[in-house]
């Protein structure tokens, strides 16, 4: 049989043969597309296969259907091997344990373990200082080393150890980014270590002789030069006594505390500072700028205490200084006074102050004169910064221009996230419910800009200008710059409905103070300090809602008791009308009314009526006889006193005393 032969001849020869026979591959169904590799297997009925077989010459009947498989050369192989069925896999025979899935059981919940969250960083200052590792930097931040190594590698960093020494530069950068505020300790080891001149700061009341003072010791005359001889910068001097000895002075601003020197005495003493009348350590000593008299007492005693502070700096390596005042020259950019603390500032060096950075082009010493160099306790002014910083920002010097640049960058954003943060705090504590909150009425924002000639007149204007808030105004200065008023001011003031304050500058070109005329925008301009805090505070009172009072506008007798009957339900009941004479102030028919017997309240209601002569009138001045009608009230008496009250808006009030403080007062 052909199929027989098939099947002992194999795959290759036999089955391609029979396949490819013409009748028996129309019987079995191959088509065109049938092959070896990719062939189908039909079943072929009972019926198909007897007459298949019938038609080849052969009269056996096959019981069985006819199965055919397609099976790769491997598959038939197999086959051969043993004598199952192609593509049939036999399983082994072996023991099988039943795996029986048993039901959960009920466990008790665990919660899951809470990762540890650092400490904030806002409020927390790290010590910073040269060659400290990146070990020392994560457990003063409580930050991972990982995370610090990360940092580093942000800034451009190469990180080989945890254990390597960093930059001071670094180290301030990677505690900036990791939200943490900077305090850098420098040492002293292994410097030239020598005395240094006194500082001496004069502090005290507005007009009070500061610079008077130093007038005297120096044989000037600056504070002729101030606007109403009153003091409006500050400055650093360093004076040549008689002695030979040198002595630098910083003059400031006059400020407020009270013109009491007893009082002043006692509230040194409250904190901590006892003087040498009281039994301890700090020197009084009585001078007058006028007679000049005192003087050399001054000058022994600030010698004698700096003889026993044995004041020494270092003078050489980097120069550590801080910044005294700035401001924006025209020609020259900005410039910083600043006193070196420590070591020595160089002219050409890179630096960084506050957030600006620049590289010291000139330095001039507080004459004006040219110097290389400045040694410490030296007041000097710095030009070649790219900006203007702030008083009391501190300067650093670094090696290249690129640090200059990233630790500039870094600070600044520093900076940018703390003024964010403590505007949501501002705003946060603003909104929050008091128990006041019924009595106390919506406060109003009076939005300021500042612009001042120097940076230190800037934060003492700023200063002045915030106490001047109040319960019922907030007073929000919401943005500070040094030089004149500029187009940008007006825009400013404009998109936020913000007034301008211009203090000791020129004023703007006549193109801008028509912009901010068209723009509704006021500007106030001033050289003293006195003159500034009376206008704006005039404004906040204006500004401010009030709150509202109940005044008794009048009180009336009642001198006759009339009674008009109800005529029907529909015109109501019967009605009492007091008859009455005005004896103080008047009545308003649209305000409340007050009934008093014997000095007690009886009754308090609207005033539905009030007449003369049978005529409806709005208001009764004193003298008169009217009568009145109060909703709901049918309870009058000959001898009663009915009183006549009025809703009135209380304004706050300004408040400015002879010591120069300036404050709102609210009712």
């Amino acid at each position: 049989m052909a199929c027989r032969a098939a099947g002992k001849r194999g795959i290759d020869v036999g089955l391609k043969r029979v396949l490819t026979s013409t009748s028996l591959g129309h019987a079995v169904g191959l088509t065109s597309r049938t092959s070896l590799g990719g062939a189908s297997a039909r079943y072929i009925p009972e019926s198909s296969s007897s007459s298949f077989l019938q038609g080849s010459g052969h009269h056996t009947t096959l019981e069985s259907p006819i199965r055919c498989f397609h099976a790769s050369r491997e598959l038939w192989a197999r086959r051969k091997n043993d004598d199952q069925g192609v593509g049939l896999k036999t399983q082994k025979k072996g023991k099988f344990a039943k795996r029986i899935k048993k039901p959960p059981v009920d466990a008790p919940y665990v919660p899951p373990k809470l990762k540890r969250i650092s400490k904030s960083l806002q409020d927390k200052t790290i010590d910073i200082f040269e060659g400290m590792t990146i070990v020392e930097l994560a457990k003063r931040t409580g930050q991972s080393v990982i995370s610090l190594q990360e940092l580093l590698v942000n800034l451009g960093e190469k990180v080989v150890s945890e254990f390597d020494p960093l930059k001071i530069d670094v180290a301030e950068l990677v505690v900036m980014e990791a939200g943490a505020n900077v305090r850098r300790l420098h040492s002293n080891e292994g410097s030239e270590i020598l005395p240094r001149p006194v500082v001496v700061t004069v502090m005290g009341h507005v007009d009070h002789g500061k610079t008077s003072l130093l007038d005297a010791l120096r044989q000037t005359s600056v504070a002729a030069k101030e606007a109403g001889g009153i003091t409006q910068h500050l400055g650093a001097f360093v004076v040549s006594m008689p002695s030979g000895a040198a002595i630098t002075f910083l003059d400031t601003p006059g400020h407020a505390p009270s013109a009491n020197p007893e009082r002043v005495k006692l509230q040194l003493a409250s904190e901590g500072f006892l003087l040498e009348e009281m039994g301890g350590d700090i020197q009084v000593v009585e001078v007058s700028a006028i007679t000049k008299t005192g003087l050399d007492n001054l000058e022994e005693a600030i010698l004698l205490q700096a003889e026993m502070m044995e004041l020494k700096a270092r003078v050489d390596g980097h120069a550590q200084a801080y910044v005294v005042e700035a401001k924006l020259d025209k020609g020259r950019g900005p410039l910083a006074t600043a006193i070196v603390k420590a070591g020595t500032l160089v002219c050409g060096q890179h630096v960084v102050v506050g957030s600006e950075w620049g590289r010291i082009r000139v330095i001039r010493d507080m004459s004006g004169k040219l110097t290389e160099r400045a040694r410490p306790a030296m007041p000097v002014v710095i030009e070649g910064l790219k900006g203007l910083p702030m008083a009391g920002d501190d300067v650093t010097v670094v090696e290249t221009e690129e640090r200059a640049r990233m630790l500039s960058a870094g600070r600044r954003r520093k900076y940018e996230k703390d003024r964010l943060r403590q505007i949501m705090e501002q705003r946060t504590k603003t909104n929050e419910p008091s128990e006041d909150d019924s009595v106390v009425p919506e406060r109003t924002e009076m939005p300021l800009i500042v612009k001042a000639d120097v940076q230190g007149t800037v934060q003492a204007v700023t200063d002045a200008l915030r106490t001047l808030n109040s319960p019922q105004v907030f007073v929000n200065v919401v943005h500070v710059g040094v030089g004149p008023i500029s187009q940008s001011d007006v825009d400013l003031a404009q998109a936020c409905g913000a007034y301008i304050v211009g203090f000791n500058v020129k004023s703007p070109p006549s193109s801008i103070s028509q912009a901010a005329t068209k723009a509704g925008t006021k500007i106030m301009q001033h050289q003293v300090i006195y003159h500034l805090l009376d206008e704006v505070g005039n404004l906040v009172v204006d500004k401010a809602p009030g709150t509202l009072e109940t005044q008794v506008a009048g009180a009336a007798e009642v001198l006759n008791i009339f009674e008009l009957k109800g005529r029907s339900k529909s015109a109501g009941g019967d009605i009492k009308i007091a008859g009455c004479r005005v004896m103080d102030g008047h009545f308003s028919k649209s305000s409340s009314m007050r009934l008093l017997r014997s000095g007690e309240e009886v009754f308090e209601g609207p005033c539905t009526s009030l007449k003369i002569n049978k005529h409806d009138v709005e208001l009764v001045e004193k003298g008169n006889e009217c009568g009145l009608v109060i909703l709901g009230c049918n309870d009058f008496q000959i001898g009663d006193v009915i009183q006549c009250l009025e809703q009135v808006v209380r304004k706050p009030k300004l408040i400015i005393s002879d010591n120069g403080i300036a404050r709102i007062e609210c009712y």
